[in-house]
């Protein structure tokens, strides 16, 4: 057998490095080629990378939790003879680029490993290399292997957590290695970390454990972080304000809710939101442009390709319903709920997050009437959508309870000047107050 080492690859956008989240596999499962064996946490999503050889894992080089530098080894492989040696090469290109005249994939590509540097591994006095993973078990819900009550006393033991309960243990500073769990086959919950945050006597910095926290800024933070910055002393942004009367279309979503066209489907005011947004895009266009400060041009697109902010337990990501002005109010509601579901579980990939040309953040679902939406770097323009309350308005010179909601919109002023986000605002405000205006885009 030949020992391989599989280095942690760059799974696009130039990103250089991620965190360990789980591994699939432990030392002498048998892995064939294609085998999902880790999932890591990049600034962008959570992805889940297949092994690139068939053999027998020798061992794992980063534990749960570490962050690793692209093109450091992550986990070492005895090879079964010829099959692994005729699995694909590693390649320098990104995933999803074209390199040597094909496209990359996961599979057997890795970074540009001549530059590449292996980052000491963080590791616990006395412990030895990560032996204690479950073997093919979904990251986000461990199953302890047999002698996990055993290990735990041991070294080397790596505690068996969901991330959102990791990540409550950073935040409270709570050792997961001094927890025994409480759940089923020994899972550490949140309650379990909690009670060990509360009853912590011990002093940092001259204050009780627990009641301050350091969160390392890294990951989606690291990343949101550093993009609105960019996007916020960039572009020069404008904001304005629309309140509405929307009683017609939440009229019209209860209609709606009992079609037969849209029976199963969840109709929200997002979706009618979405459908607004692209409408009015087509009357103006300089809202889905983009402004290339390189080459000194006004990109105008001939597509919606439309972001959905999403807070997740991971942070803000913004995935893309592509070609978002293609789809009828039907297959926007179910593209929308399809994102949604798979931002909740942490699934959304790095390539989903890219290439947006106009952005919608739906800051009604937290109660909130409106704000200041700071634009994604690349876009001209990010509508927020407030929450929609029951309130009086004026019809027919009568005072009377309707729905109402606020909208806020942002652009560029260097691609669209108030006229056109005005009529922009106006086009989405009609459409939402009046959905019959629609045939008329």
């Amino acid at each position: 057998m030949a020992l391989k080492h599989f280095p942690l690859p760059d799974v696009g956008e130039g990103l250089t490095e991620a965190e360990i989240l789980g591994w699939r596999v432990r030392p002498g499962d048998t892995v064939t080629v294609n085998q999902v064996i880790v999932e890591i946490e990049t600034a962008k999503a959570s992805v889940e990378l297949p092994c690139p050889w068939a053999g027998t894992v020798r061992e794992l080089l980063a534990e749960p939790g570490q962050t690793v530098e692209v093109g450091s080894p992550i986990i070492a492989i005895d090879l079964e003879g010829s099959a692994g040696e005729a699995a694909p090469a590693a390649a320098s290109g990104k995933i999803g680029e074209e390199s040597n005249g094909r496209i990359a994939t996961l599979v057997g590509y890795g970074p540009r490993t001549a530059s590449a540097k292996r980052r000491p591994r963080k590791g616990r006095a006395g412990e030895q290399p990560v032996a204690a993973q479950v073997a093919k078990v979904p990251a986000l819900a461990p199953e302890p292997v047999a002698a996990a009550s055993q290990a735990s006393q041991q070294g080397g033991y790596v505690p068996l957590a969901k991330p959102p309960v990791r990540k409550l243990a950073k935040d409270l500073g709570v050792d997961l290695h001094a927890l025994t769990g409480s759940g089923s086959g020994g899972v550490i919950t949140r309650a379990d970390v909690q009670s060990a945050a509360g009853g912590a006597a011990v002093l940092t910095n001259g204050a009780p454990a627990g009641r301050e926290r350091r969160v390392p800024v890294k990951g989606v933070r690291k990343a949101t972080a550093q993009a609105m910055v960019d996007s916020a002393f960039t572009a020069p942004h404008v904001t304005e304000f629309l309140t509405i009367d929307v009683t017609p279309m939440m009229e019209l979503r209860e209609r709606l809710k009992s079609h037969p066209v849209f029976r199963g489907v969840k109709i929200t005011p997002l979706a009618f939101a979405a459908k607004a947004v692209c409408l009015a895009a087509r009357r103006t266009p300089d809202v889905n442009a983009t402004w290339d400060e390189a080459a000194g041009d006004i990109v105008y697109k001939d597509y919606v390709h439309l972001g959905i902010a999403a807070a997740t337990p991971r942070g803000l990501v913004v995935p893309k319903v592509r070609d978002a002005d293609q789809l009828c109010l039907k297959e926007l509601a179910e593209a929308l709920e399809r994102l949604a579901t798979t931002a909740r579980e942490g699934k959304t990939t790095p390539a989903e997050m890219v290439g947006g040309t106009i952005t919608i953040t739906n800051v009604g679902v937290f109660g909130v009437d409106t704000g200041t939406p700071i634009l994604n770097p690349g876009e001209s323009a990010i509508l927020a959508l407030g929450a929609i309350r029951d309130m009086p308005w004026v019809v027919d010179g009568q005072v009377v309870p309707r729905k109402v909601c606020q909208l806020a919109l942002s652009f560029d002023h260097r691609v669209v000047d108030g006229q056109q986000g005005s009529q922009f605002l106006a086009d989405v405000g009609a459409i939402l107050s009046d959905p019959s205006m629609a045939i008329t885009y």
